[in-house]
């Protein structure tokens, strides 16, 4: 069986306070329903412990696949070790990596709830959410398949949005941006608009996309800025910025 992992967007990400070297926001998710990674587990090819298949960028160790493997067998649940001696996770990328869209967590996410199902684990959706926050801050949304949500703390609260998902056009240039040394940028420049982030939060993304610009709904927008200077290229009305990017998105 196929499963697929799905791309989001951040309709407005607004941080709102520190956590030690962590960074609370306050953002609305939103999955792209035309965008999405493949995810099917096959039978073994080679003795390994954990067989991962996929045009990645990056060693197993630093892979978020694997990182959730490690933590399912971390909280005990060491049936997933024994499924996966007969199995290999073979995953067709399509969602650019350093692009603001979530990938790596949604594969993360996806290879959580299907190894659930697939080796009988029982973990309950809230557990495997918990499982996930180990992995990555976008995890857990990722985990609840919910089309749109409110998202906040350090990404481990999710908050289900009831609206219509809008119809997205994607654009993302061949720049790689280090989420890390975004959130490091901003820190030169803070500044929390809590008050804004509780207005967005209310209101419903058609609604945001058409009434506020790009710097108003990204903070991280302007520090990605400073350290990739070629996204100014692409600063255009109409145009959005997802995550640390560099994916801009607009509504069709």
């Amino acid at each position: 069986m196929i499963y697929k992992a799905y791309a989001k967007v951040n309709i407005f990400l607004k941080i709102t306070a520190f956590r030690g070297n962590y960074h609370e926001l306050v953002s609305r998710f939103m999955v792209v329903e035309n965008l999405f990674d493949e995810l099917e587990f096959r039978k073994k090819s080679r003795d390994a412990e954990f067989e991962l298949e996929g045009d990645f960028g990056c060693p197993l160790e630093s892979n978020t696949i694997f990182k959730a493997y490690i933590a399912l067998i971390e909280e005990g649940y060491t049936k997933a070790k024994d499924f996966l001696q007969s199995y290999s996770l073979h995953v067709s990328k399509k969602i650019p990596s350093f692009a603001g869209l979530g990938g790596g967590s949604s594969d993360a996410a996806t290879f959580l709830k299907m190894i659930n199902k697939e080796a009988s684990l029982g973990i309950d959706t809230d557990k495997l959410s918990y499982i996930g926050s180990k992995v990555g801050a976008d995890v857990p949304f990722f985990v609840y398949s919910f089309k749109s949500a409110n998202v906040s703390g350090i990404g481990e609260i999710v908050e289900e949005f009831k609206e219509e998902s809008l119809d997205l056009e994607l654009l993302t240039p061949k720049i790689l941006c280090d989420t890390s040394k975004v959130y490091k940028e901003f820190r030169r420049d803070i500044h929390f608009d809590i008050d804004m982030a509780d207005i967005l939060k209310q209101m419903q993304s058609n609604e945001i996309v058409e009434k506020f610009t790009l710097v108003e709904l990204n903070d991280l927008f302007k520090p990605a800025k400073r350290l990739y200077r070629d996204l100014e290229k692409y600063e255009k009305k109409g145009w959005f910025f997802s995550g640390s990017g560099s994916s801009f998105f607009r509504k069709k």
